[in-house]
């Protein structure tokens, strides 16, 4: 494990905070479509991406979901910390995206780390103003781009998210993570396909040209 963590976080930190990392952290290894934090569970610990991709997705009253941001190798999730740091639940749902690699640290590490870690601190605060960047993108996306405009993003996400030409989700699961209708997807995807696109199959969707 001290290795993988040399290789994503060597650079950002110093070698003793590696070391207690590899001391005290848990490796995982998660399937493709695994929740692993759900909305109203107690946080336990912060998770450091090593390979692969996770969404971070939030819920409505009636059980409609929204995408945030992904998650990806030598992140960690902002909400999470401050759920750690506060002994709050969780307010987000994390769902793998990509079969993925990540080191669980144990929430107790956070405060001393802070005050301990120059380098430490400078990564909370730069998760932070990540994922806030990448939610106000999000916010900005469903005031002002029109459902089109929010489709396309979201297939250039996923492509760049997992390194494929092909999106693997269903018409219904994008139109959850957009907070839309399927058959508002589904048209949608139909007049790209006609654009020359995307090519629409049974259980994936190829880019052709985003």
């Amino acid at each position: 494990m001290l290795q993988e963590l040399k290789e994503n976080y060597g650079h950002l930190f110093e070698n003793e905070l590696l070391h207690e990392i590899n001391k005290v952290g848990t490796l995982k290894e998660v399937k493709e479509g695994i929740k692993i934090m759900d909305i109203g569970q107690y946080i336990r610990s912060m998770p450091l991406l090593i390979s692969g991709a996770i969404k971070i997705l939030r819920e409505d009253n009636n059980g409609d979901e929204l995408l945030l941001y992904f998650l990806e190798k030598g992140d960690t999730c902002a909400m999470t910390l401050s759920c750690c740091l506060g002994n709050a639940k969780s307010e987000i749902r994390a769902i793998t995206e990509l079969d993925t690699k990540l080191i669980m640290i144990p929430i107790q590490k956070m405060e001393e780390w802070t005050a301990k870690y120059k380098s430490w601190r400078n990564f909370v605060f730069d998760s932070y103003h990540n994922r806030l960047m990448e939610m106000l993108t999000t916010i900005d996306s469903i005031a002002f781009m029109k459902m089109d405009e929010r489709l396309l993003k979201y297939l250039r996400d996923k492509i760049n998210v997992t390194k494929e030409d092909v999106i693997k989700n269903t018409h219904q699961e994008i139109a959850y993570e957009l907070h839309t209708s399927r058959v508002v997807v589904s048209r949608l995807l139909k007049t790209l396909e006609n654009q020359g696109k995307i090519e629409l199959h049974r259980n994936h969707i190829k880019i052709i040209s985003l």
